[in-house]
């Protein structure tokens, strides 16, 4: 049976990477780019389970083979329709006998693939133990009250060729009360972990990234304490947008895209129930109430900017010890134009040209 192991197959170019474990265990943590292909359902792996804490080892292997036996064509089939010329990989949690079992059906039907040793387990446990040694010394942290487009600013320097980690995709959740608006529940530890390291990897090689000023939780994630303590350390770009530009701005990223859909409403309602709890001025509490009543939302973001938002950006950027650069900036465009001339001069160079100097 061919092994290998989880580094080496991170120096793998296009793997084609077979998660067989099931739906619950794959959508509580898995590696960038697999295809879940599970042996077991969640119900029939919660049977093994139970019998083997009543009846033993024996009596959970027995019903397995019988659970197994009627899907290994399918199963097969299935895996067979994913190979290209990338190394085929399947893993299952410890790298036991469920990917064993599979990797030993492929090898009957003529197809041959690696066996993940230590399985997601092993995986999970590389990338925390490299995570701190990637991250670079350097850092240019991006800052601005809500609605200035931070986000699409690094997606933009992104597309320049320049080094960036964006933690709130890697999170799935755009770090506020309304963060989640179209992105479903938001990513766990371990996904935002697992992305946390590819991007890492792609930016293997430069001495410095750019990154959005962020707490250290966003959404259900945690950033690790290596990230903090260099951004805090960072050199700080601060864009400065007109206060009308800032609402439309977030008008066509919250509202314009979801408005129609059916969830939307109340999620924005139980948005604004939280931050009705910390808002003390009675005027400010009925004027949100009544913008949520009759879906005024671009007066609703007006207000929560001038009056929830802002005041509390100032306090965290308290946080921050490096030296703070101020950029105005119309719209995004400008200000990832703005950056881009402010870093070139500051000699922090896009990645193709900090690759071609090593």
């Amino acid at each position: 049976m061919k092994e290998i192991h989880v580094e080496e197959l991170l120096t793998l170019k296009e793997p084609v990477i077979i998660d067989i474990r099931s739906q619950i265990e794959f959508a509580d943590g898995a590696i960038p780019g697999a295809i879940n292909i599970p042996l077991f359902t969640d119900e029939e792996r919660q049977i093994i389970g139970t019998i083997y804490k009543h009846e033993g080892q024996a009596a959970a292997k027995w019903q397995a083979m019988e659970f197994v036996s009627p899907k290994i064509p399918a199963l097969l089939k299935k895996i067979k329709s994913y190979q290209t010329d990338g190394e085929l990989i399947i893993h299952c949690w410890r790298g036991g006998m469920r990917s064993k079992a599979v990797v030993t059906f492929l090898e009957f039907a003529g197809i041959y693939a690696w066996r993940l040793v230590g399985g997601y387990k092993a995986y999970r446990h590389h990338i925390l133990e490299q995570i701190p040694s990637m991250i670079p010394d350097k850092t240019v942290v991006i800052h601005g009250m809500t609605g200035v487009g931070k986000t699409e600013v690094l997606k933009i320097l992104k597309k320049k060729g320049y080094p960036v980690l964006d933690l709130e995709e890697m999170a799935g959740h755009r770090g506020s009360i309304f963060g989640t608006i179209g992105l479903g529940e938001g990513h766990n530890q371990k996904t935002f972990d697992s992305l946390l390291f590819k991007g890492l990897t792609e930016i293997k090689g430069v001495d410095y990234f750019l990154v959005e000023a962020e707490s250290k939780r966003i959404g259900k994630a945690v950033q690790p304490e290596k990230l903090m303590d260099v951004k805090f350390k960072g050199l700080n770009i601060y864009i400065h947008s007109p206060l009308e530009q800032r609402v439309k701005q977030l008008v066509s990223e919250y509202v314009l895209p979801y408005e129609q859909e059916p969830w939307y409403d109340e999620k924005i309602s139980l948005g604004i129930e939280k931050v009705l709890r910390r808002v003390k001025d009675t005027d400010i509490r009925n004027r949100l109430i009544e913008t949520l009543h009759e879906k005024n939302y671009h007066d609703m973001i007006s207000i929560l900017l001038n009056h929830y938002y802002d005041p509390r950006y100032n306090h965290a950027r308290q946080d921050y010890i490096g030296e703070f650069i101020d950029i105005f900036a119309e719209d995004p465009i400008d200000a990832a134009d703005k950056i881009t001339a402010k870093l070139k001069e500051l000699s922090f160079p896009p990645m193709l040209e900090t690759n071609n100097q090593i």
